[in-house]
Parts: C-alpha cells; structure tokens; sequence
C-alpha cells in the first residue's frame, strides 16, 4: 500500500530551490476535515481483507460477517488506483457516535439467535485465518490500527488493520469481539475531530456471554470463539471507547508514517552523494584533462599544417571512428521505440513523485498515487513521440507511422498482456484484486483512445523538425572493428556499470517493496526525489565514462551499447527482487508467486527503460560535444 501523507517534523523534501527543508502540520491541499458534534453518527465502513502470505485481496462481505441494517450494501465510487489495488470499500453495521462510549453491544443477532456458518462458509473463514488476513476498516477515512508490543524492540509496534483470527494447537479462532478505541480533538464548541482509529481485536466464545437486553455482559476471563470446519455457530460484538486526544487533525497520520527509521533513508543519500561526487572527480580530473588536451593537440596539429608546415599528428583512440560514430544502428525503429517509451516512463516518473514530495498524493486521497502515475505516462505519449520522432529521422528513418505505432505500443502492450492474462488466475481465486472487465475497458479506451493518438500527433510534429545535426560526417563505409579485449564485453560492463546506480536507489527499494508486498504505506516521497535526481546523475556519468572508453577502443556501436550497459542496474534490482522474495516474504502458493514474479519483471523492465534511456541520452550529448570540439 502506497500512500504520501503530510511532511513530518523529521522528513525533508527537496523543494524547488533545490534544498531541504522540514515543515510542520502540513497536510494534503484538497483533503478538509470532518466536524463532528457530540453523538453525531460516523459511518464505519471496511476496506478489504488482506494477507502477506497470499497477496490476494478480498472483500469484506467475501466471509459472512454482519450485513448492513437496512440489508443494503452501498460501496464507494472509487477512482482507478482504488480498483487496481482491490480495495471495495463498503458500509458496515457498525454504530458509532462522537463521544458517546459502548460498553459492549451485539452487532447483529440476538443471544437466543446466533449466526450459523455453514461447512463451506467455515472452510473459507478457517482457510482465511490460517493465510493470516488481516481486515481494513475506515472511520473518517482514517484506517484502523492495531498496536503490539514487539519484544524485539522494547517497543510498541504499528500494524495495519487487525488479524482475523488465530490458531492454537489445531483449533482456529476467529476475532468476534472488536473494541474501537478511537481519540478526538476538540476544535469548538461542541466540534470535534476523529484523529486516532485503534482497534483490539478478541476472540470471545458465545458460551460465556450474559446479556442484559441488547447489551451483552464479558466475563474477566474468555475462552476464544474456535470455528468448527462443519459448522459454526457465533455472534459479533464490539466496543467503543473514546478519549480526548492533544494529536491535531493534520498530524493524525503520524502513527501510521511513523513506522520507518528516517535515518537510514539520510545514510543511503549520503552514501549516495558520496558516490556522484566521486564520479565527479573521476570525470572531471581524469576525462575532461584528457580529452580537453586531445582536443587540443588535434587542433593546433590541424593549424599548423594549414599555415604549410609538414608536421602531422597522428589520430589515435576515439578521433579514428569520427566518420562511424553517428552511423545508424540497426533495427532504428525498435531502437527509437524503445526510447520513446523510456521518455514517457521518465516524464511520468519526475512529475508524480515531485507531486508526492508536495504532499498531494496522500494516504488520505486512496489510489490518488496510482490514478496519476497512469494518467500522467499516457498524456506523456505526446512528449514520447516528438523525440522519439526527431531520433528516428536523425537515424534516416523513413516509416514514421510504423514507428508510432511501435512506439504507441510496445511497452504498454507487454504490460497490459502480462496484467490481462495475470487476471485470469486472480479472477480464479475470486480476489477483490482481480481487475473488472469494465475497468480493463476503460484502461484500452486510455490507451487506444489518448495515448496512441498523442504519440502519432507527437510523432507527426517530430518527424516535421530538423533532424538532430551532428558536427562530423559519416562515410560510406563502414570502419573495421579491432578485437576488444575483455574488459570491454559487453556483459561485463553492464554489470559493471549497474552497480553504482543501483546502490544509489538499494534503501528505497527495500521500502517500496515492503509498502507493495507487506501493506504499508510508503510517503518518504522527499527522499525518492533526491534519490531520483542522484539516480538521473549517476547513470549519467556512469554512461559517459562507459562509452568513453568504448571509442578509445576504436568501437563506434555505441547506440544500443549505451541503452543496454546503462541498463545494468536492473539485472541488480532482479537479483534483488528474487532475494527479497526468499528472505522477507512467506509465499508458497502458485498464483501469489506468479503474481510477484509478474510485476516484478514489469517493475524491472520499466527500471531498464528508464536508466536506458537517460544514459543514451548522456551518451548522445557528450559525443556530440566532443566532436564538435573539433576542427
């Protein structure tokens, strides 16, 4: 679950004059607070039923818990982040008044009328403890928190939502009794503010019930509610508890952000710094004095045999492939495709984080973060076709509509094959996650309908402009390649060139992962954007370096080169992937591991396409720079 909330006192953001600062009470422009008057009725309402061993989301009413009182179900419009992350929230019968306490109260049913689970039902609730689910709920659009004491850390520990059950021995309970511990703010007179949702989820054997009307009667010592695999009879309760709270309303997320260490995040910046200004140093001490003196030589060569002298300088390294250097590589159209796409990804990227960094994509705007990633990388189409436009005719491209439609379609058709044929085996297993038809509907109308025609409108003004100019010409034919030595393969320096950016973005991906797999908000938005900016640097220089040295090995195959060394660092962030896979998370079934192998490969191509794209780019303009440097 990715979210971004309000900047906290200790997190920094980048802002636009490009240094940090801490901020306060800031909160998500658009999102008001609610007023509450005393005994006013909130609406508590359920999110969905999650688990980290199975990665399946389901909805709420997926088990026979207590229906609404007037029997209706009335879910919430929501947004495509929403759908795509399966959340379906939905009322519930629960009643809740602003300050106004339940001692304990039956939540439907009376005590001479239980509900009863069928087999199946049972089997279904059992199956659901044992994957360990946790259920979602929503007071005031503030999800609901349960604290434990984590002996490990001597500490109280923050989790989402709360566990369905448990197991003992071979018996499997089922919490049935919820007490609501919610805090408020006094804002006025007689206005208050919900700012904490605590949950204490019990297990209750309705054996040991007594009831004085609806109200029912704890003992001080319960046996839990085991479910029978046959059938199971059971009755819900729950509790309400109120408590004035000093939290102010912009600061109610603080429990929920607060669950990771700030410092880490400061070590892996300067640790990061550490290593674009060592690259630095390494470009500017050892390249630009060497090229700034070849450069020289060769011009003052140049000169003087053009004053009559005899003397002539002997072309070595990367001034003997000037005639090659800006020869086309093959397959063009796939190559400016693939570039495009690797704009598109790169334009999406900047603006939603910088937008998150702003504290506009919050927890509290569910699926806001998502929504926008989408909209922004399918109205970037238009940016994508222009350049990759102008790079196709500069490759002497000829079929620039072919080249549209690869580039209109590449990347998002693997994506959505690989999501659409993912769906089937999450459709199978019934999940709230599985993506409905009409949603899959408008997604292609997004794509058919928006993307693909601003990148042929993007493609048709492109194609219009100049050209690229480069400073020198290619001959006719092309120059012979000597033997590269080892170093120079091209395996070898992708793994070599990949380590460097991947140490820059190694802490933050650990904190992605752990928001997308274990259900935690991620909103150290500051911090990706630093770690965006080093990352744009790093793969930068490292593509600089990289294809420097290829010229100096007289290797002028430099255009796929540079997209696909640059790259490396994904092969990184795979391996990583698969060991996060094996040590953090508790997957054993087929369709959850598909599931992750799945968007793994999709989060990895997106990686590659992006630093694949920036290092061209560098590539590109260095080699232009050099070149035109001489006479």
């Amino acid at each position: 679950m990715v979210g971004t909330g309000r900047i906290k006192r200790n997190v920094s953001i980048l802002v636009i004059i490009s240094f940090l600062i801490e901020t306060n009470g800031f909160y998500v422009p658009g999102v008001a607070p609610v007023e509450f008057k005393k005994g006013q009725k909130i609406d508590v309402k359920a999110v969905k039923m999650t688990s980290t061993h199975t990665q399946l989301p389901y909805e709420y009413y997926s088990l026979k818990f207590c229906r609404p009182k007037n029997g209706t179900f009335i879910y919430k419009s929501e947004n495509l982040g929403e759908v795509l992350r399966g959340d379906r929230i939905v009322n519930t019968p629960y009643e809740v008044m602003m300050k106004q306490d339940i001692s304990c109260r039956l939540l439907c049913h009376g005590p001479n009328n239980p509900m009863t689970w069928n087999e199946e039902e049972s089997r279904c609730a059992i199956e659901r403890i044992q994957h360990d689910y946790s259920v979602h709920l929503l007071i005031d659009n503030l999800p609901a928190a349960t604290k434990k004491f984590h002996k490990g850390t001597n500490s109280e520990v923050v989790y989402h939502g709360y566990r369905l059950g448990g197991v003992i021995g071979d018996q499997v309970y089922i919490n049935n009794h919820l007490i609501l511990k919610l805090g408020y703010h006094e804002h006025g007179e007689n206005q208050f503010r919900v700012v904490e949702f605590e949950v204490e989820a019990r297990s209750v054997d309705i054996n040991q019930l007594k009831y004085e009307g609806n109200t029912c009667i704890l003992p001080s010592q319960t046996s839990p509610q085991f479910v029978n695999p046959k059938s199971t009879r059971l009755l819900f309760l729950y509790s309400v508890e109120w408590k004035k709270s000093d939290v102010s309303w912009a600061s109610r997320w603080d429990t929920y952000l607060g669950m990771n260490d700030v410092e880490i995040h400061w070590f892996s910046i300067i640790n990061s710094l550490i290593v674009v200004f060592f690259l630095y140093g390494i470009l500017t001490t050892i390249m630009v004095r060497t090229l700034r003196r070849d450069i020289a030589r060769y011009n003052a060569g140049d000169s003087d045999s053009l004053a009559g002298l005899d003397e002539t300088i002997e072309e070595t390294g990367w001034k003997l492939v000037h005639g090659d250097v800006f020869r086309p590589p093959p397959n063009s159209r796939l190559f400016a495709a693939v570039i495009g796409n690797g704009i598109q990804i790169f334009f999406m990227a900047l603006i939603t984080i910088f937008f998150a960094m702003l504290g506009m994509l919050s927890p509290a705007s569910r699926g806001a973060l998502g929504t926008c990633a989408i909209f922004l990388f399918v109205f970037s189409g238009s940016i994508a076709g222009y350049f990759s436009a102008r790079l196709y005719k500069t490759m002497r491209g000829r079929e620039w509509r072919r080249a549209a439609l690869l580039t209109a379609t590449l990347y998002p058709g693997i994506v959505f094959t690989t999501c659409f044929f993912l769906n089937f085996f999450i459709w199978g297993k019934h999940s709230s996650g599985a993506v409905p038809f009409t949603t899959m509907l408008a997604l292609l109308c997004l794509w058919f309908g928006i993307s693909l025609p601003l990148v042929y409108l993007g493609y048709f003004f492109g194609y219009r402009k100049h050209p690229f100019t480069h400073p020198v010409r290619t001959n006719q034919i092309p120059r012979q390649i000597p033997d590269q030595l080892w170093y120079m393969n091209p395996i070898f320096c992708t793994l070599m060139a990949g380590i460097l950016p991947f140490g820059a973005v190694y802490i933050e991906l650990f904190f992605i992962l752990t928001a997308l797999w274990e259900n935690q908000f991620y909103y150290l938005f500051g911090f990706l954007f630093l770690v965006f900016c080093i990352l744009v640097i790093s793969c930068s220089q490292i593509s600089i370096v990289m294809v420097y040295l290829q010229l100096c090995a007289e290797d002028y195959r430099w255009w796929w080169r540079s997209f696909i060394v640059n790259g490396g660092s994904a092969v990184y962030m795979l391996a990583y992937s698969i060991f996060y896979f094996m040590t953090k998370l508790e997957i054993t079934e087929l369709v959850p591991t598909l599931m992750y192998f799945a968007y793994t490969a999709l989060m990895v191509l997106t990686f590659w396409l992006l630093t694949g794209t920036i290092g061209f780019f560098a590539a590109y303009a260095f080699i232009r720079k050099i070149y035109a440097a001489v006479k």
